[in-house]
């Protein structure tokens, strides 16, 4: 596991530490395009039991300080989080409770879910409308970059699949049931030019063409890849 955040002024050729020492594992950093100081870590805490260390925090002053705006316990981490491309204080947070331990595992439960910021994480909603608010999985969220209207996400457990909602995130269709990735993948990313155009990368890594109904492998000769995560050319999608 890792031992906080750290921050390069010259492009990566010299690192600080910049706290959160013991969030260990982070499932995402995000940076305000509008304000460089202004930033949010999803971290899920300690692997091995319950964590204090646990949440999504933010930072207004470039990492100098922290805040905790979202954990619901010490069980539950944040494991994703995705800021809206044309609004930074709309934001969404997937929740996971999770816990490793030498004879079992625990990949879920009821504080896993998906949240709603739009005032910048000060205060939070729980998304349902559609998406499942009982007990899931690994929870992934994208915005589609060509139209922030419509996103994508994801959830592990018998009420899961994959989600799309065409208003913002106030309501949500499940548009396949069967395509769970396992939950220590769970990214979900939408193609920069063409909303229905999905990228779902695990052990293979599929394609969406029909936003989200079906999903076919484009790296079949790759048995055993674990494909964690794709980055897509915005000026050249293909």
């Amino acid at each position: 596991f890792g031992d906080g955040i750290y921050r390069s002024k010259n492009g990566g050729e010299t690192w600080e530490h910049m706290g959160l020492k013991d969030s260990r594992h982070v499932g995402r950093i995000v940076i305000d395009p509008q304000n460089s100081n202004t930033i949010y870590v999803a971290a899920l805490g300690s692997l091995w039991g319950p964590s204090e260390e646990r949440g999504l925090y933010r930072s207004q002053d470039g990492g100098k300080t922290w805040a905790r705006l979202l954990r619901p316990s010490k069980f539950t981490g944040v494991v994703d989080v995705a800021m809206h491309p044309g609004n930074s204080k709309i934001l969404y947070a997937a929740t996971f409770q999770r816990e490793r331990r030498i004879w079992s595992m625990v990949g879920g439960g009821a504080e896993s879910g998906l949240w709603r910021s739009t005032d910048g994480g000060e205060r939070w909603e729980r998304v349902g409308n559609g998406f499942p608010t009982t007990a899931v999985g690994r929870v992934g969220v994208t915005f589609c970059p060509s139209n922030p209207d419509v996103m994508y996400a994801t959830a592990v457990g018998p009420e899961g699949g994959t989600f799309r909602s065409v208003d913002g995130g106030a309501s949500w269709e499940r548009r396949s049931a069967t395509m769970q990735s396992h939950w220590y993948y769970g990214e979900i990313f939408c193609d920069p030019a063409n909303t229905d155009r999905v990228y779902a990368p695990m052990t293979p890594l599929l394609r969406s063409e029909d936003g989200g109904k079906t999903f076919s492998n484009i790296v079949e000769s790759q048995v055993h890849a674990d494909h964690h995560t794709l980055w897509i050319n915005p000026k050249d999608p293909n």
